[in-house]
């Protein structure tokens, strides 16, 4: 009877499986702004919607929003001349820049479908416009970028995977700790290609792409010499970035 009750616990946990395997390849498209294939299991209204209710607690969580209404000026100025002069104009997300008061945590990030942060302890380090502009066009490439929407799908899918191991053998804990690696990694790869693309929105822009080296300096020296090995970080070593960067420079400065 044992015996017989495992099988079934096999078949169930393998169609379970199998369905999310499915699903996964029907949600596989090419971003039309990166050619990069993807899954994507969200609509763009949809990572918009997610962005705008997500804000106002993502701000609160910093401080709430700076109060100079100058250095909000700027940083809007920098942020709508990136997406303007970029192919970030001809996509349906909504982009808004948002300076935080958090002065301790050196910090940017992008919500899905255009919201965008940068806090006080990070802006009060920046060196100049430019490097604004490196931070920003970062930002505007992980929204261009779908990696938001791409990270969902791709929980989903491994939380599927985990679901039918525990129900077919008891095996959750490996395929989840094979699906906790696999996000990291694309977490990595998601920062470089962000990268990448604010150089590029950087150019033509008319801003210095170097300067994206300096903000690289800057995050180096605040991670300081204890900062985590890049294999157990979300985010490349900024050495390493910085060398991916320059060829990015290259590449973009040639086209």
């Amino acid at each position: 009877m044992r015996g017989r009750n495992l099988k079934v616990r096999l078949l169930i946990g393998a169609a379970i499986a199998v369905f999310f395997i499915l699903k996964r390849c029907s949600q596989q498209e090419v971003n039309p702004y990166t050619g990069r294939t993807q899954t994507i299991s969200m609509t763009p209204d949809k990572e918009i919607a997610i962005g705008l209710q997500s804000a106002p607690q993502m701000a609160q969580q910093h401080g709430g929003l700076h109060p100079n209404t100058q250095y909000q000026a700027l940083v809007d100025n920098v942020g709508n001349k990136l997406v303007n002069s970029s192919i970030a104009k001809k996509t349906p997300y909504n982009y808004e820049f948002h300076l935080l008061a958090d002065e301790k945590t050196i910090n940017a990030f992008a919500l899905p479908g255009g919201q965008i942060f940068i806090t006080q302890a990070l802006f009060s380090k920046l060196e100049n416009e430019d490097q604004l502009a490196g931070v920003l066009g970062h930002e505007i490439g992980h929204v261009l970028g779908r990696h938001s929407a791409e990270r969902i799908a791709e929980s989903e899918y491994w939380q599927g995977l985990v679901t039918a191991g525990s129900v077919g053998a008891d095996m959750g804990g490996l395929v989840g700790g094979i699906g906790q690696q696999k996000l990291l990694t694309n977490g990595r790869d998601d920062e470089l290609e962000s990268d990448d693309l604010g150089v590029l929105f950087m150019i033509k822009a008319g801003y210095n792409p170097e300067e994206m080296i300096g903000v690289m300096e800057i995050l180096k020296a605040a991670a300081g010499p204890n900062r985590v090995p890049e294999f157990q970080s979300t985010h490349p070593d900024p050495d390493n970035r910085i060398e991916k960067i320059k060829e990015a420079i290259r590449k973009h400065k040639n086209q």
